[in-house]
């Protein structure tokens, strides 16, 4: 009997890690797509990674509003960048990914660098995100910005590209 459980565990979880490998491949090309769209200034590309009733949760200014509205103050950003007049730049680290085939919750540090009239800034920003796979692809729902971070917390993160 003890024989017939422990093959019956085994047997669903490694069926678990073989669903979370392919979550987790489809969930980085999510990330290689966000970091692509905001490198290139493509608006419209990372507007199709949010999803429509998404939620932007900022703990830095203790602030919530509807992710089309952050989008909208983000726009001259994404224009600057496609005109050359700003470079920008984004990478996602991980400290925990959690999810199904379905809902996946991701928990790390972004790290935005942007360049304009020569001045330089990296920002280190800790953020959970919260996505759910549509018919067109994974779609973030709630972008949490927790508080700023170091460079030495990034460092300690697993590097995801």
């Amino acid at each position: 009997m003890k024989t017939r459980i422990f093959m019956l565990l085994l047997v669903c979880t490694a069926g678990a890690r073989g669903d979370d490998t392919s979550r987790l491949k489809e969930l980085d090309a999510y990330w290689v797509e966000v970091s692509r769209s905001v490198k290139k200034g493509d608006f419209e590309g990372y507007q199709a990674a949010c999803h429509s009733l998404g939620v932007l949760v900022n703990g830095i200014s203790k602030k919530s509003y509807p992710l089309a509205q952050a989008l909208e103050k983000w726009r001259q950003g994404f224009d600057d960048t496609k005109s050359g007049n700003m470079k920008a730049s984004v990478q996602f680290r991980f400290s925990q990914r959690v999810g199904d085939a379905t809902t996946a919750h991701e928990t790390g540090m972004f790290l935005y660098r942007s360049e304009v009239d020569g001045k330089k800034s990296a920002d280190y920003i800790h953020f959970e995100a919260l996505l759910q796979k549509t018919e067109t692809g994974w779609k973030i729902l709630m972008e949490y910005q927790k508080s700023k971070g170091t460079k030495a917390e990034w460092d300690a993160l697993d590097q995801t590209e």
